[in-house]
């Protein structure tokens, strides 16, 4: 059965995307595109799925393709980079759909096309690109906001595309779009109402940020690594020698398709050839309360070379 949905053209993660699904998160293009690099479209890929070999019960993993069973929302078929190919379950939420396209099925698309896809979220500061990456909750995109409340501006959320041009790490913008739990938005005095659930039921919203996004690559000048801990005060670390290379692979979206997607030689000598020139830090936060302020004095303070008392007595 031919697919009628009629097709959009957007621009996220320096690529012109067509898809048949809204993405409203990216930004649309209105002109005439010569070229698309990546297609979005449904199709039977259960064939597929149930031919491929396994990973896991959710992943199957060859060179240049990579699908994902996703119960109750899609089968998704990523391949050579270049397209992706969903098949919905019936009754399953467009939300939700998206959640997983811009999400796992980009970042293995971007390993696909050998672009380092990092997990976090990446702001600018004087004209260069700093990252903030973490576990699940570490608090990336929370962080991210304090910036913004700054006055700085977001490069990504949640996938940080990093490639290398003439030696140099780049980042390249991926859409003007936060994802923010309810109790975030409440520890910045800001409210829900008008705001879109990232899915049905869910308490994490859409933010908009189009005034206060990056469109152009930035050199990646620091990695800063957030970890929750049970202290009562902040405190900063250096990271240093091969522990920088294992927290750019634990850090990596999606970092168990490496393997399989013999991937591994790649990325250790992409990362080797930057680790040593960025910033990297280890920032532990108290969980037992609201810190995102203070984060980012410290990291500016980093940034600046000012002296770390300075930033303890603002």
């Amino acid at each position: 059965m031919l697919n009628t949905k009629t097709k959009m053209t957007y621009k996220a993660f320096g690529f012109h995307i067509s898809s048949d699904i809204a993405l409203p998160e990216l930004q649309a293009v209105s002109e005439g595109v010569d070229t698309v690099d990546i297609s979005i479209q449904a199709g039977d890929v259960s064939q597929l799925w149930a031919d491929s070999e396994k990973l896991n019960r959710y992943t199957s993993v060859s060179e240049d393709l990579v699908l994902f069973y996703i119960p109750e929302t899609a089968i998704y078929a990523i391949r050579n980079g270049k397209e992706i190919i969903y098949t919905p379950v019936e009754g399953s939420s467009d939300d939700a759909n998206r959640l997983y396209l811009l999400g796992s099925c980009m970042g293995a698309l971007l390993m696909q096309r050998r672009i380092l896809p990092l997990h976090g979220s990446a702001i600018e500061i004087d004209g260069k690109a700093y990252a903030i990456v973490g576990d699940s909750g570490a608090g990336k995109s929370t962080l991210a906001s304090a910036f913004l409340r700054e006055g700085y501006r977001l490069i990504s959320d949640d996938v940080i595309p990093v490639t290398i041009c003439d030696g140099v790490p780049m980042v390249t913008p991926a859409y003007p779009q936060q994802k923010l739990w309810l109790e975030s938005l409440t520890h910045f005095g800001m409210g829900s109402d008008g705001l879109r659930p990232i899915i049905d039921r869910e308490t994490k919203f859409a933010i908009p940020v189009q005034s206060q996004f990056v469109t152009k690559s930035l050199p990646l000048a620091g990695v800063f690594e957030l970890v929750k801990t049970e202290n009562d005060h902040l405190e900063i670390l250096p990271v240093t020698n091969l522990q920088r290379l294992h927290t750019l692979f634990y850090h990596t979206y999606r970092n168990f398709l490496i393997g399989p997607m013999g991937l591994m030689e790649w990325h250790f000598n992409m990362t080797a050839g930057f680790a040593n020139k960025i910033e990297l830090f280890q920032i532990r936060r108290p969980v037992a309360h609201f810190t995102a302020p203070e984060i980012a004095r410290l990291i500016l303070s980093e940034v600046h070379n000012e002296p770390r008392k300075k930033v303890a007595e603002r």
